[in-house]
């Protein structure tokens, strides 16, 4: 049983951003500051990545834990409809896969960045989104085909390794 009316409900689930986060916002302007151009939402590609830096055949996605079904702390399932709730997010977390795959299939370079990577107990979130924002100028920069970056318990974890 939820704990507010369907008319709260309602609207607080509307005020739900699906782009322009306050993460993705931070790690644009840093990137920015960086030196890096990129466009946003490109929906010509899977998925329609956050940041796209085509001189570099890079693809960021910044995703929040619970959308995507993370994992994490972040990520719990509500208690109310939570059948409903489990094959949703796990039809999110395929759909992101098979979005992923076309886009490695393609050529591009794919960066993760999970919300726990930014917003954890501990440290200030600007610390949180520069420390990530680092770790993407580097991949950016390097060769490699994936990397995702996610929270520990308290460091942060990267992983070059795609999870089904």
């Amino acid at each position: 049983m939820d704990i507010v009316d369907s008319k709260t409900r309602s609207r607080m689930m509307a005020a739900v951003r699906g782009s322009n986060t306050q993460g993705e916002i931070a790690i644009r302007k840093r990137l920015f500051f960086k030196g890096f151009r990129y466009r946003i939402n490109v929906k010509s590609l899977p998925g329609t990545p956050d940041i796209v830096l085509k001189k570099y055949r890079v693809v960021i996605m910044i995703n929040g834990c619970f959308w995507h079904y993370h994992g994490c702390s972040l990520s719990r399932l509500p208690k109310s409809r939570s059948e409903w709730w489990t094959e949703k997010l796990r039809a999110n977390r395929s759909r992101d896969a098979r979005h992923i795959g076309d886009l490695v299939s393609a050529g591009w370079r794919v960066l993760i960045i999970w919300e726990c990577a930014f917003r954890r107990s501990g440290i200030q979130i600007n610390t949180g989104f520069d420390l990530v924002s680092a770790i993407a100028a580097d991949f950016i920069h390097s060769s490699q085909g994936f990397l995702e970056i996610c929270s520990g318990t308290d460091f942060l974890f990267v992983s070059d390794k795609k999870k089904d």
